[in-house]
């Protein structure tokens, strides 16, 4: 029999967990969880599967510590056991099910109807990126295969992704397609674990022509879910069935294993940047027109030079200002919109720049890690993405070089003249690269 106070401390957790979670997160995730015995030293659950315990460690760790044994390294001292499968029922003879191909285990496809090429502003930052879906929708299978485009939130991935979902369904009538997030995919497995149809369910992915995955970096730290991914990514590249997927990262800086890693770099890897001044006045002036919402070239200029981020921000922008100019019926200046968006308009006070914000401004610009800009990574993103802050650094701050190089991971003064030099050449010719720099200056408003 359960020591009483020890017992109590597990129910005391799932009343805590019941109140904190959703509804059916806690129906799913936690309620199949059994206690089958419990003593000072350790306490030991019964899970329906490695995904369920892997859940409750990944979301519960922390909490756990405050109520049941832990290790000597701090860490909750649970053992886990994988329930036995249910008893088979008896075999009763049914009609023959349907064929395969009218059994979907997963949902009809879904495509965004405002996500569509047409509707895409193109500029530098993401002309490639387009150029390569494009390609990839007019050719499944045949070209970019597998397409791995990524960048920061609000860029306008998902637009892409979809884009090609649309165009294919429209122009490829007899392939099959799905569009479907990297959440969606795990919630597909864990249904068809319940139900006992996971057969079925891989059945179904691996006979698609066309898989579209949004945000694959939430398959990160999901061994499992990471490995049905794998394969079922594989068995689809070698039917030459065509995979495109998105990501906030590029697959070198994905948790994910290097088998997995080394799979999304197969075909073409394509970075989508922050959109420049004159995309983002495109993209306001294409979302106010679709509104009908009347706004000055100068009031778009006035929004695109403060809210720079990602076009989602413009976008909430001009619904704000389009509920301002209905419910208020007034004409929308610069001061009128200024005021309206004061939560959304980046204009911050002047400030001293060090070389800490430089380096916070360029990570975020060029989309990597600020300890890689301080390392020693040869990586070519890092490596510009570095010489940029160098370059910037000696451009802005009136200490030594030395002490300047030195605030790079301890690197010496000729390093940093060295990046100056390149960075300085190579704006030259590289118009991409000095509209990020100048980006990175408005950030800084150093400019």
């Amino acid at each position: 029999m359960l020591d009483c106070a020890l017992k109590n401390g597990w129910l005391q957790f799932l009343e805590f967990a019941k109140a904190k979670c959703a509804r059916a997160e806690f129906d799913n995730w936690i309620d199949p969880i059994r206690l089958i015995s419990y003593d000072e030293n350790e306490i030991v659950l019964e899970v329906p599967n490695i995904f369920v315990q892997e859940y409750l460690l990944d979301n519960y760790s922390d909490i756990l510590r405050e109520f049941v044994p832990l290790q000597s390294d701090g860490e909750p001292a649970i053992v886990f056991q994988i329930s036995a499968p249910a008893a088979s029922p008896p075999k009763v003879h049914l009609p023959s099910p349907p064929p395969p191909e009218q059994q979907s285990s997963s949902p009809d496809l879904r495509l965004n109807p405002l996500y569509r090429f047409e509707h895409f502003i193109e500029g530098p930052s993401n002309q490639f990126v387009k150029s390569a879906a494009l390609g990839v929708a007019a050719r499944p299978g045949k070209t970019y295969n597998p397409l791995f485009i990524h960048g920061g939130v609000g860029l306008g991935k998902t637009h892409l992704l979809h884009g090609i979902g649309h165009y294919v369904k429209e122009n490829h009538k007899k392939l099959k397609i799905q569009a479907i997030t990297t959440e969606a995919f795990i919630n597909d497995i864990i249904d068809a674990l319940r139900s006992k149809s996971l057969d079925r369910l891989k059945r179904y992915y691996r006979s698609l022509d066309l898989l579209l995955v949004d945000d694959i970096q939430f398959l990160q730290n999901r061994q499992n879910f990471e490995e049905e991914f794998c394969n079922t990514f594989e068995t689809l590249i070698h039917q030459n069935k065509q995979i495109v997927i998105t990501s906030d990262k590029p697959p070198s800086q994905l948790k994910l294993s290097e088998r997995v890693v080394a799979r999304m770099e197969w075909g073409l890897v394509a970075h989508m940047g922050i959109p420049d001044l004159e995309t983002r006045v495109a993209i306001i002036k294409h979302k106010a027109e679709n509104k009908n919402l009347c706004l000055t070239s100068q009031v778009a200029f006035f929004i695109a030079e403060h809210i720079y981020n990602n076009v989602r921000q413009l976008e909430g922008a001009i619904n704000r200002l389009c509920a301002y100019a209905r419910f208020q019926n007034a004409d929308l200046t610069i001061d009128t919109v200024e005021r309206v968006l004061n939560e959304l308009v980046q204009s911050l006070p002047q400030k001293k720049i060090t070389v800490d914000s430089i380096i916070q401004s360029v990570a975020q610009a060029f989309e990597v890690r600020v300890s890689d800009l301080r390392g020693e990574s040869r990586q070519k993103e890092i490596a510009i993405a570095r010489q940029v802050a160098m370059y910037l650094a000696k451009e802005t701050i009136e200490d030594s070089l030395a002490k300047i190089a030195s605030s790079f991971g301890g690197k010496t003064h000729s390093t940093l003249l060295h990046a100056w030099k390149k960075i300085t050449e190579r704006m030259q010719s590289d118009d991409m690269l000095r509209k990020q720099i100048q980006m990175v200056q408005r950030n800084l408003e150093i400019t």
